[in-house]
């Protein structure tokens, strides 16, 4: 594998990093001073909105002055917003302010890496290491929590301190290791609608794009208020969400390359209805939580029909793209920062008000997803059949 696409990985990867790690942090930070727990999914919300409308910005910037550049200019501005929050942790303020700077660089970072991808690959290969790339972000989820968890341990400011650093030696070799690409004229930035979006929305994959919002707005206010609960059942450490995370991690890591795989050609609307129900089941569980054990399995049944619920809804959307693959991408791209913008505002909100009970509410918004899966095996209106007929 080139050189180029491994650190192109490796940069997606601390991009998503970067946006988990705060996950067990923040709320830890919240309480010690004891500010309103809506600053919770303040703070993760407002990174989001930051990243989702500055990225066409940047993606016409790295169009124009080139991918390395911006690259480069992404690197700085993300570990300075590391080393923000870990300096000015108990101003709430400059927190705010520290994850407008992570959202708008992380903008650049995903606009420009992906542009760089699309210049190095053929049609051919183009999915393949788009898909590396995808791969490097799941991880950045995965780990993200985990190691913010476990470096949290030490002292709230160690896993910030240690991004930014590494974040920093990134930023070295990529300006060694990079060499601006040769531009290709297909390979356009991420518009906030992608072109042809629209068209997409007449056909029944409309239902899958607001699918991917409903599950990811279940996960995003998950992640904003599972700890905050379990500081008031439990009273659980960073430390322990971290190994909570992990264990999460491990079963996202088996649904992907163990069950998966299993799905036949066909059967992915079944798979998802079905994964939506176990999701519900862990939502259903966490409000029981009397110990760290319970905790650890209600978040893993959670996770198990998480994970299954997206990654097959993604394969199930490039079928039912009609091959307008980059177009649908896009619009799923979109769709789920929606879902990470109002999910962890509306999530803490509800915590601050029901407790517990939000996830009795959350199961049942994950259960009443499952109609839009059954209007799109219902309707007839398919870009994939009008692809088939065209040919």
């Amino acid at each position: 594998m080139k050189k180029s696409i491994l650190l192109l990985m490796s940069v997606q990867f601390f991009v998503y990093l970067g946006f988990g790690l705060i996950i067990p942090i923040l709320p830890e930070v919240i309480v010690q001073q004891g500010l309103s727990e809506v600053h919770v999914g303040g703070l993760l919300t407002i990174y989001a909105l930051a990243s989702f409308f500055t990225a066409p910005l940047w993606g016409a910037l790295s169009d124009r002055s080139g991918r390395k550049k911006l690259i480069l200019i992404g690197l700085v501005g993300f570990s300075l917003s590391f080393f923000l929050f870990a300096l000015f942790i108990e101003n709430i303020f400059l927190l705010y302010i520290s994850r407008v700077v992570g959202g708008i660089f992380s903008g650049a970072l995903y606009t420009a890496v992906t542009g760089f991808v699309a210049d190095i690959t053929t049609e051919e290969n183009r999915n393949k290491y788009m898909g590396f790339l995808g791969m490097s972000i799941g991880l950045g989820f995965i780990f993200g929590p985990a190691l913010g968890g476990v470096l949290g341990h030490i002292s709230l400011q160690a896993p910030f301190l240690g991004s930014g650093i590494l974040t920093s030696l990134l930023l070295i070799y990529a300006s060694i290791v990079l060499k601006e690409p040769q531009r290709k004229s297909d390979a356009n930035k991420r518009a906030i609608l992608p072109k042809g979006g629209a068209m997409l929305w007449q056909y029944r994959i409309r239902n899958l794009f607001l699918m991917s919002f409903m599950v990811t707005i279940v996960l995003a206010g998950v992640e904003s208020t599972f700890q905050l609960f379990q500081i008031t059942k439990i009273e659980i450490t960073p430390i322990q969400i971290g190994y909570l995370f992990i264990a999460s991690g491990l079963v996202d890591a088996a649904i992907q390359g163990g069950v998966v795989r299993r799905v036949k050609n066909g059967t992915e609307p079944q798979w998802i209805i079905g994964a939506q129900v176990v999701t519900a089941i862990g939502l259903l569980l966490i409000p029981f939580t009397n110990s760290l054990f319970w905790a650890g399995f209600s978040l893993s049944v959670f996770t198990a029909g998480n994970a299954l619920a997206r990654t097959v809804l993604v394969s199930l959307t490039s079928k039912e793209c009609g091959g307008k693959y980059g177009t649908a991408a896009g619009m799923t791209y979109s769709m789920d920062n929606m879902g990470r913008i109002f999910g962890p505002l509306l999530f803490t909100w509800l915590f601050t008000q029901q407790g517990g009970n939000l996830y009795y509410a959350s199961a049942g918004l994950a259960v009443v997803a499952i109609i839009l899966i059954v209007l799109f095996k219902n309707s007839t209106k398919s870009l994939h059949e009008l692809k088939a007929v065209s040919n």
